[in-house]
């Protein structure tokens, strides 16, 4: 195969990397993700959302963690004591203007998607998780639910 054709099956896929919330697989674009982080330790922000966990001090720069349990409506865990942030792991993502941190249950592989596979919402998905999702893509066994990283962070 010439450089040519690997460089155009490159542009073919897509590389999520993925998590899980609550048993269900989502991804964000790999391309969209600064770095991921085992449990941190979240300062709590009075008078916030209730889907802001709080700030973490990431190296100095300042990032706002969000809570996806709570911003895709799903049960929370039970925390034995402890604050949400320091059991759950972190995929910190870029934004436009800063980052943020998106508190998940567990962090998974990339994976490698066909570009053109990208189904829309479908149309029965709850409208908390539709006003965050950009599409899905059917895997052998289960569904990756592609979260819009800034409609996740927009919290309206």
């Amino acid at each position: 195969m010439s450089a040519a054709t690997d460089t155009q099956a490159d542009h073919d896929v897509t590389q999520y990397v993925s998590f899980r919330v609550d048993g269900q697989l989502l991804g964000v674009p790999v391309d969209a993700v600064q770095e991921v982080l085992n449990p941190q330790s979240i300062a709590p922000t009075p008078k916030a959302r209730p889907e802001i966990a709080g700030l973490l001090n990431l190296r100095g720069q300042i990032v706002t963690a969000v809570d996806l349990r709570r911003r895709l409506g799903l049960p929370q865990l039970e925390e034995d004591g402890e604050a949400r942030g320091a059991r759950s792991m972190n995929v910190v993502c870029r934004g436009d203007d800063e980052s943020v941190s998106l508190l998940v249950d567990e962090v998974g592989d990339v994976i490698d998607a066909p570009a053109d596979t990208t189904e829309p919402v479908p149309g029965t998905l709850d409208l908390k998780w539709r006003k965050v999702t950009e599409g899905v893509h059917r895997l052998e066994g289960e569904l990756l639910v592609i979260l819009d990283v800034a409609a996740v962070t927009e919290l309206s």
